[in-house]
């Protein structure tokens, strides 16, 4: 008979540790874009935190679909986002241009690096005791959204080829905007609990590949209008939410 093992474990399939790995593909993808940001290629640091976003919707998504869930996963993948959607944008835009102002925009980076580490930890711990909103809905912003909207500014520059399309001190006051919107308690959408009959499954199937190829060959300008279309559910998501309030 075979004793226990020595590591107390069983042997693991390789393949079961593809969702940790596809995180730590997003980790240095989100370090990247702060490498890129540091030499002065901002094109490239956004493209790296919208990979690490790509990454990020994988790895969870992989780790159900395989059965490997586990606490070191959450725990991996938490701290992959604060990386990739709260220190990565906040130096990118930093670099980029909050620097010409100063401490000011050393504290903007500082604050919306804060809102996105408060924002993950009030998901987690609402997650963990089963407090969290509806699947149809956020509680504030989440934070790879939250980091999109945040670099708004520099992809509006790169669409009409002017980096001071901004002035930094109104691009502050816009990334703290966005950093108190991802702790509001102000709901918003969901779209991963989306259903479509089988009926109209071919037409998602072409919209999405569509917009794939839209990103590639347009990113700035499709990046845009999504970020715009997904500003306009924000609003419809207040102004439902104060409809049931007045219904009640």
């Amino acid at each position: 008979m075979r004793g226990p093992r020595e590591d107390g474990g069983r042997d693991l399939l390789l393949v079961r540790l593809l969702p940790n790995l596809v995180t730590l593909l997003a980790v240095c993808a989100g370090m990247t874009g702060i490498r890129f940001a540091f030499t002065g290629e901002f094109e490239w640091a956004v493209r790296m935190v919208l990979i690490a976003g790509v990454l990020d919707g994988l790895d969870g998504r992989l780790a159900r679909l395989m059965r490997s869930q586990s606490p070191v996963g959450a725990e991996l993948d938490s701290l992959s986002d604060f990386l990739n959607f709260g220190v990565a944008p906040a130096l990118i835009l930093y670099f980029w241009s909050l620097h010409e102002i100063g401490g000011i925009g050393w504290i903007t980076c500082l604050c919306f690096a804060l809102c996105c580490v408060l924002r993950l930890a009030r998901f987690n711990a609402e997650a963990k005791s089963g407090l969290g909103g509806s699947g149809a809905y956020f509680t504030g912003i989440p934070s790879p959204a939250g980091a999109v909207l945040a670099l708004m500014p520099m992809v509006l520059s790169f669409i009409a080829a002017m980096p001071d399309i901004f002035p930094p001190t109104l691009t502050a006051l816009y990334v703290v905007l966005v950093g108190l919107a991802m702790i509001s308690r102000m709901p918003t959408f969901s779209f991963k609990n989306i259903r479509v009959s089988r009926l109209n499954a071919p037409f998602v199937l072409l919209g999405v590949v569509l917009l794939g190829a839209a990103l590639l060959i347009y990113p700035w300008a499709t990046l845009a209008v999504l970020s715009g279309v997904y500003a306009v559910t924000i609003a419809l998501a207040q102004m439902k939410r104060f409809r049931k309030k007045k219904e009640d």
